[in-house]
């Protein structure tokens, strides 16, 4: 999947489109708070730069969101920490690492 998206300022989101069922399908418009994006994938980006950690990381992102879409089509897709299987130890901690979490095949 290729990456599009935008950063909302407003809603400190970046929103991006998938495609469950291919380029020539349905455009599904899904978000990820800036806070998840800091959580999981330890970037300290802001603003517009998140729109290069998604799309550095646009394999995971979009599978979580394909996964939300397809466990309910009629749910806004708002993705958070928990939609992923590793996340960045809390910047409180200290420590630089990874916690095992649910895998996206869950």
């Amino acid at each position: 999947m290729d990456f599009e998206g935008i950063y909302c300022f407003d809603t400190a989101t970046v929103r991006f489109a998938i495609y469950p069922d291919g380029p020539d399908g349905a455009r599904i418009i899904a978000q990820i708070s800036e806070e998840t994006l800091h959580d999981v994938f330890g970037t300290r980006n802001l603003g517009d730069q998140l729109l290069d950690t998604c799309r550095t990381h646009f394999d995971d992102i979009g599978a979580a969101a394909l996964k939300r879409y397809r466990a309910n089509p009629n749910q806004a897709i708002n993705l958070t920490v928990d939609d992923f299987s590793r996340r960045i130890l809390p910047r409180s901690a200290g420590v630089q690492g990874a916690w095992p979490a649910a895998s996206l095949a869950a």
